[in-house]
């Protein structure tokens, strides 16, 4: 029986899509896309959960928490109650794993003990170089660039409290050429993100 996993995403949903990709190319997958969640409710992974009759919904600080008190809520007590939203629905739905492909969101909260070693992320560097808070997309990319490392690439890793934090279960790498701009240099870490956070689903459903 393959496991149930959750794909949380916050923009395009090309990983989401990689991970719908594997599942329906290979009958012995041993995870199911069963549901999708977006921290913002106009990112285009909705459309490819629409498209691929996979329930879908929006946990962003508004619609959890309603415009007024969105509003003036801390950063901290936005973070909660997404959190909160995302585990109620991973229960819901009978949720095994919980995959984070280009989530925006800082999970926290009784998430990470409820699914502890079940949550994993994928991140755009090679980690532990240019992670934690702020570091995310086009940060990352412009900050390798600053730095004049010679490579970069992506990591999936085990979700903890900490940003960024956990086992690391894959990396690939690419080389940063001359010239690169932080598009670029995010396009050719792209195409590796695709085969990292497959690979890391693979490991994750093997081992819950």
């Amino acid at each position: 029986m393959p496991k149930r996993i959750a794909v949380l995403v916050s923009g395009g949903g090309t990983n989401l899509q990689a991970l719908m990709d594997y599942q329906k190319s290979h009958e012995s997958c041993p995870y199911s896309v069963a549901l999708v969640i977006s921290d913002r409710k106009d990112a285009f992974a909705l459309e490819r959960a629409k498209n691929a009759g996979i329930p879908y919904f929006v946990a962003s600080p508004y619609a959890v928490l309603g415009e007024k008190i969105a509003k003036e809520a801390s950063r901290e007590k936005k973070r909660i109650a997404v959190s909160d939203r995302v585990l109620s629905l991973c229960v819901k739905h009978k949720i095994d794993g919980i995959v984070q492909a280009g989530w925006l969101t800082l999970l926290s909260g009784k998430i990470i003990s409820s699914y502890s070693q079940r949550i994993i992320n994928l991140h755009p560097s090679l980690l532990p170089k240019f992670g934690g808070i702020g570091m995310w997309g086009h940060h990352v990319h412009e900050a390798v660039l600053s730095s004049g490392d010679t490579e970069s690439g992506c990591t999936v890793h085990f979700v903890t409290s900490e940003c960024d934090g956990g086992k690391i279960i894959v990396q690939k790498k690419v080389p940063v050429v001359k010239g690169d701009t932080p598009e670029s240099l995010a396009s050719r870490v792209a195409v590796e993100e695709h085969k990292a956070i497959v690979e890391g689903a693979l490991i994750l459903s093997e081992s819950i």
